[in-house]
């Protein structure tokens, strides 16, 4: 069975969203109001591919040829049985896309929005028929992170989240429910407390911003690449996840009482720390370090892949 989907928003997300669903044998209308947002996201596409093929994450580069690049909104929802929303990231123009987006497709056609915060019951509350809405927030670059959270609304038909995650599985993403709305949702919410802490022991003068960055990619992320921290904890201790609970739970709680104070986001503390990130990689070097990162996440998605092939447990 082919999909076919739509992408409505030829930016950063949209052009990543249309080689997610392009790379898994999809039919994919890209679509957006500007013509040369349309051309910028065929080239960049086109680069992108020649880059994941050469670092084997796909085989070649020719799932491109899945893609069209449609102007027309009406054209591009025409027998799309799911629309990826990747608009900019504003209540009230989110409102208006999905109005636009509900006439414009069939009554069968998922509503999908890529926003990283804003709920579905904002922006489709007002809708003739917000069953069919909900949230998919991927993380970026989705082509090389796979996670999608799914973050219905209290009116999102249960039928519409369970056709949205079989089609996102297809696609090769591994998306989770979030099964009540909450700000954030839960990836957000985890980096989240993460940030904070780090904020707060940074600001706090315990460890540099170098050491607690180190903190992470040479000990907690290397686990966290290949799973949870719930399983991480699962496996720390002898007797499992109540083992290490009876051990290590009146530290953590221990720890909570200081946690529980604000962190420090003020603009002089951003300041410093823009100060101390500064030395270690100068702005002109950002987007080199940026492509950097993509390649590492190509490689790492590469060696994930071979993994999964040979893991009993997948």
């Amino acid at each position: 069975m082919t999909h076919h989907v739509a992408v409505v928003g030829a930016g950063l997300i949209g052009r990543a969203w249309a080689i997610v669903f392009a790379r898994a044998g999809f039919d994919v209308a890209l679509t957006d109001v500007s013509a040369e947002a349309l051309a910028a996201a065929s080239e960049a596409i086109a680069a992108s591919a020649r880059d994941l093929a050469a670092a084997g994450v796909v085989q070649d580069a020719d799932f491109t040829t899945h893609i069209r690049y449609e102007s027309d909104l009406v054209s591009a929802l025409a027998g799309a049985e799911y629309a990826q929303e990747c608009g900019p990231e504003k209540l009230d123009a989110k409102q208006a896309l999905f109005a636009e987006l509900e006439a414009a497709s069939s009554e069968d056609t998922i509503l999908a929005s890529s926003t990283s915060g804003i709920l579905a019951s904002d922006f489709a509350g007002g809708l003739a028929q917000p069953e069919r809405c909900l949230v998919a927030h991927p993380v970026n670059p989705p082509y090389l992170i796979p996670l999608v959270e799914l973050v219905p609304s209290p009116a999102t038909d249960p039928a519409v989240v369970e056709r949205a995650r079989a089609l996102l599985e297809a696609a090769g993403q591994v998306p989770i429910t979030v099964h009540r709305e909450i700000s954030g949702f839960v990836l957000n919410r985890l980096q989240g407390a993460l940030l904070n802490e780090a904020m707060r022991l940074v600001s706090g003068g315990y460890v540099s911003a170098e050491d607690l960055d180190n903190t992470v990619r040479h000990g907690l992320g290397l686990r966290w690449s290949f799973m949870g921290p719930l399983e991480t904890i699962d496996l720390n201790a002898p007797g499992g996840i109540a083992d290490y609970a009876a051990r290590y739970g009146p530290l953590y709680a221990g720890m909570a009482e200081s946690q529980s104070a604000a962190p420090d986001w003020s603009a002089p503390a951003i300041a410093e720390l823009e100060r101390a990130r500064r030395v270690l990689l100068p702005e002109a070097k950002l987007a080199e370090r940026q492509a950097w990162r993509d390649r590492r996440l190509m490689a790492l998605a590469a060696h994930k892949r071979d993994m999964d092939n040979t893991d009993p447990e997948n």
